[in-house]
């Protein structure tokens, strides 16, 4: 099992600094590769070294090992809900809230709450123990961030239901990488330390097949380089290759409203910001058709669902007043020293092509002096679905 994070101060020394509370994640291509487990470890270790310690919520999915490492540490009780005659249990954010522990451990950050949870989200019950105070630990399969849904959905054909956004894996202080190899996963759920019975068969054939394993350890890897990337504080030495390319790079993606969400345009410029390691921006010119008491309410709807979804990403949201978009665009553009520009294919109607009259045409006509990047993205109605 191989291990890589950034910042590599001890997070127990990091705590003794802290005014806000603290977050270290622990991610992993898939599940099985030991993140539970490792967070456990470090229960024990910072409760040995005095520190306040409770578990907040961890999921052994019946793992001898893991529950073995419950003993000795605190556990706070769940909370029961019954929800249409099944008794649900989820954290108890009150009782973690109201214990107010040091560090706070909590599995499965990707879990979406019962209906009656103050939050909709683990992630977001999580955000509040930071809010208070309380250092947070906890752990999730790289999969589940936001942005890489669609690429997951590509090569394994599996749909991600259950995400977070990117800007929580960002607000960490700490994040770790637990890696293990292709052989070594398979190894482990043949031998039923992942899953039990029939899934083994189905999953080896499905999520855990050979290839997709590579592909998921290949993009956990990656994220949280990039993680790190962008954590290192500025230094002194000459840049590198990359750094004197991209230094000046700053994005800039082209908000339109649509009678259908655009979350699939934003994941690709969030790739793309990631890639670069730069900020991001999503410019929404408002035009007069545009104002709430003129705009198409089904356009409306959508383009406060994906403003909010950008948010989740990391973008910064810029909203301007124009009568005149391409104008808008460009102006900021050139105030903020832009130097990529975004924007998807437009359905703007043929006759608006053929005449060069259309968004698309008029930015391509008067953007000379900035790289224009145009992107495919599908008339991605789940959006609406999955908020």
């Amino acid at each position: 099992m191989r291990t890589s994070s950034f910042d590599q101060k001890d997070f127990f020394e990091l705590l003794q600094q802290a005014n806000r509370g603290r977050l270290k994640i622990y991610t992993g291509p898939v599940a099985g590769v030991g993140k539970t487990y490792r967070m456990l470890e470090e229960a024990h270790s910072l409760k040995t070294r005095g520190a306040d310690v409770a578990l907040a919520y961890v999921e052994t999915h019946g793992r001898k090992k893991i529950e073995e490492l419950l003993n000795g540490l605190e556990i706070i009780p769940r909370k029961q809900y019954e929800y249409r005659g099944v008794v649900l249990e989820e954290m108890d954010l009150e009782a973690v809230l109201s214990r107010k522990p040091q560090i706070a451990i909590v599995d499965e950050v990707a879990h979406t709450n019962a209906p009656f949870c103050r939050h909709a989200k683990r992630y977001q019950d999580i955000i509040e123990l930071l809010k208070a105070g309380i250092n947070v630990i906890c752990s999730f399969n790289i999969q589940h961030l936001e942005s890489l849904s669609d690429v997951i959905k590509k090569f394994t054909n599996v749909t991600i239901y259950e995400t977070i956004p990117d800007s929580f894996l960002k607000r960490a202080d700490q994040v770790i990488n637990v890696d293990l190899g292709v052989e070594d996963i398979i190894e482990r759920l043949q031998s039923g330390q992942i899953y039990a019975g029939e899934t083994i068969t189905q999953a080896l054939h499905n999520f855990f097949k050979e290839e997709n394993l590579s592909k998921l350890r290949e993009i956990a890897l990656r994220e949280v380089a990039e993680v790190i990337e962008q954590a290192q504080p500025i230094r002194d030495h000459s840049l590198t290759l990359k750094e004197e390319l991209f230094a000046d790079t700053k994005i800039m993606t082209c908000m339109i409203p649509q009678q259908w969400s655009q979350r699939t345009l934003l994941k690709k410029a969030s790739r793309l910001a990631g890639r670069l390691n730069q900020e991001w921006f999503v410019v929404y010119p408002e035009m007069p058709e545009d104002e709430p008491e003129h705009i198409d309410l089904e356009k409306q709807r959508y383009l406060f669902m994906d403003i909010q979804f950008a948010k989740d990403l990391g973008a910064h949201i810029v909203y301007i007043k124009t009568t005149d978009r391409i104008k808008a665009w460009l102006e900021f553009a050139k105030s903020h020293n832009i130097s990529h520009i975004i924007i998807g294919r437009v359905d703007d109607g043929w006759w608006r092509s053929l005449l060069h009259t259309d968004v698309l045409s008029a930015l391509l006509r008067k953007s000379q002096e900035y790289d224009l990047v145009i992107m495919s993205y599908h008339k991605d109605q789940e959006g609406a679905r999955a908020s």
